[in-house]
């Protein structure tokens, strides 16, 4: 039986085609490990953190004082509004807190001594006096409770408005989520940031406590607990 004629190129032509799909293959297994969190399908992100992203921006805080032409002296409900905001504005970490006093309005000397009052308050939430300015705003013909505005500028953590429905909610044959879904949730961790400046770059270490240090390693060497002692009132589920 005559065997069969071999041409010496022929393993070579057929393996060629497998080693040029070598490459294809190790991209489509490197494409399948990519990070999913930021699939845009469309023009509209996938991902609600990027549609609804969390921008630390600089913003305005203020409060009203309502002031009458009969007033002489700031009220206890008005004291209790300027000490939660001076707390709000040494949380803050801002350097200068304004006094804003209405000019050319009908309480305008009402509102000049109240005023007064309202820079004592601050001074006893622990406020320095060079850190309180007192400046007019033009009011000119204003009747009624013209008000004191008390206002501070820093950085505030915040996403963009909710509530935009741009899209019909029943046209789900893309199997995307909504454009509002994740909106309340961005905005209500938003508002749990203590710092905005936390999000932009981390804190310092702190220094260690070296006397702790020294109390729980003495306590490991003699062989005794090292943790605090629990209190009375824990439970240790040993029923």
């Amino acid at each position: 039986m005559t065997p069969p004629i071999r041409f010496p190129g022929a393993a070579r032509r057929t393996r060629a085609p497998r080693v040029r799909c070598l490459p294809l293959l190790a991209l489509l297994l490197a494409g399948g490990c990519a990070n999913v969190h930021h699939v845009e399908v469309g023009a509209i992100p996938d991902d609600y953190r990027t549609r609804h992203p969390i921008v630390v921006s600089e913003a305005e805080t203020a409060v009203d004082i309502p002031v009458v032409v009969s007033d002489g002296a700031l009220s206890f409900a008005n004291r209790g509004r300027v000490e939660d905001f001076a707390d709000r504005f040494r949380a803050s970490g801002a350097d200068f807190i304004q006094v804003q006093l209405p000019s050319g309005s009908m309480n305008q000397y009402a509102a000049d001594r109240v005023s007064h009052d309202i820079v004592k308050v601050l001074k006893g939430r622990r406020i320095g006096r060079d850190r309180i300015f007192v400046q007019p705003y033009p009011a000119p013909g204003a009747s009624g409770p013209t008000p004191i505005r008390l206002a501070f500028t820093t950085l505030v953590a915040k996403t963009g408005p909710c509530g935009r429905w741009p899209a019909d909610l029943t046209e789900t044959s893309e199997n995307k989520n909504y454009h509002n879904f994740g909106c309340a949730t961005q905005q209500n961790l938003a508002a749990q940031i203590a710092d905005p400046r936390d999000l932009l770059s981390p804190r310092g270490v702190d220094t260690i406590d070296a006397e702790r240090r020294t109390t729980v390693l003495d306590h490991y060497r003699r062989g005794e607990r090292t943790t605090s002692e629990a209190p009375e009132t824990e439970s240790d589920y040993e029923w």
